[in-house]
């Protein structure tokens, strides 16, 4: 069966989506081998099982685009997590040298603000995305499953999600040539975090010679669970999937989640330029958890988490019982917290709080192994096989 005939095949439709953080994608990637083990005991042939087996799109934002495009590409878990680290300890492995000198965190922000374009040189990331897709495009007859790249084109301001469905209005038309755009290009642009890395220029087409793409963290989709909804069902895409909680199932991963907690007399003591290396955090945030309170208040959802005091988990709020009577969509959100109270139960031990705070750095790879084991173990107790039910099986 074609892509194409794959995704506009009839019958229930699963959709997978990675959030963006950094590092911090090793907690993906611990939730993915149990996602991976579970399914794959379900399935007719679980030796050679994938997850593009099971999942009919997979979106990505930043290093979950990474992620995304590997598993739409059909690579099996073991082997993404050898070639995820290692992409990730070249692309983090070391600063400008001259930066490093700048003594403190907020010191060394404060200087890269001002005097500098990246924190990062982008040739590391671009030879190691190089290395892992090669000369694949996102028309590439390789990809087992549908893939959405979720990016910000800055010199617009507009999110776009890249897609390798070939009805897309961009894909291959006189507006624009998604298709014809590198694999790693498409990446490259995604995790283009600002101070991070420069951003990343394309040619896409549509009359247009270039176009500057920054991370789409930058957007409201750094947690891309709702964008990768909208691609699936509204009109002016090209899936037009069936909403409903048995024709639809959203599956969102994140990459660990911090309580932010300052006090009043720091607050209120901050400058300019400690402000600016706060804000994009703070906005982040927002809208990761806007995303999810929308999409649990689209579903039934089986393990809820709490939005804040006052709404809750919105278990007495769905706002369209649908067909079924449980919601528009079949919804599943795996994540775990990084904070030191959380971390100390979950792994039994007690950690310093300095190396809970380093635990949040989105760019310290030292960090994939210990991440990794921390999500394996919140994902066996988190995602339980009757999460995913008969009426999804493939």
């Amino acid at each position: 069966m074609s892509l194409l005939d794959r995704l506009n095949a009839p019958g229930p439709k699963r959709i997978l989506a990675l959030d963006g953080g950094g590092v911090r994608g090793a907690i993906t990637l611990g939730y993915l081998q149990r996602l991976e083990h579970i399914l794959a005991a379900q399935s007719s042939n679980p030796d050679t099982f994938v997850l593009s087996d099971y999942f009919d799109l997979v979106g990505g934002t930043s290093t979950g685009s990474i992620l995304a495009s590997c598993i739409a590409l059909g690579m099996k878990m073991d082997q993404l997590k050898v070639d995820y680290f290692n992409v990730i300890d070249k692309i983090f492995g070391k600063k400008y040298a001259n930066w490093n000198m700048v003594p403190g965190k907020a010191a060394q922000k404060m200087f890269n603000v001002l005097f500098s374009r990246a924190d990062y040189d982008s040739g590391p990331i671009e030879q190691a995305l190089m290395t892992m897709f090669g000369d694949k495009t996102m028309g590439s007859d390789a990809f087992r499953s549908g893939l959405c790249i979720v990016t910000k084109r800055a010199d617009t301001n507009s999110t776009w999600p890249i897609l390798n469905h070939p009805g897309g209005k961009y894909f291959d038309s006189d507006d624009g040539r998604n298709k014809d755009i590198l694999l790693w290009k498409a990446v490259r642009a995604s995790a283009a975090a600002p101070t991070y890395f420069i951003p990343q220029v394309i040619d896409v087409g549509g009359g247009t010679s270039s176009a500057a793409f920054v991370d789409g963290g930058m957007t409201m989709a750094n947690n891309p669970a709702l964008q990768t909804l909208m691609v699936a069902t509204l009109k002016g895409f090209p899936f037009r999937w069936k909403m409903g909680a048995d024709n639809l199932m959203l599956v969102s991963i994140g990459t660990g989640v911090n309580k932010m907690r300052r006090s009043v007399e720091e607050i209120t003591s901050y400058q300019e330029f400690r402000w600016a290396a706060e804000i994009p955090d703070m906005l982040m945030q927002d809208a990761s958890w806007h995303n999810q309170l929308i999409l649990q208040w689209l579903s039934d959802y089986p393990v809820p988490w709490s939005i804040n005091g006052e709404v809750g988990d919105l278990a007495q709020d769905l706002i369209a019982p649908g067909e079924s009577g449980r919601g528009l969509i079949s919804y599943l959100r795996y994540n775990t917290w990084l904070t030191k109270a959380e971390l100390d139960k979950l792994m039994s031990t007690s950690y310093s709080q300095e190396r809970v705070d380093d635990f949040n750095a989105m760019d310290h790879a030292a960090n994939c192994e210990d991440l990794y084991k921390i999500a394996t173990v919140a994902a066996a107790k988190q995602m339980q096989e009757e999460h995913f039910p008969n009426v999804f099986s493939v």
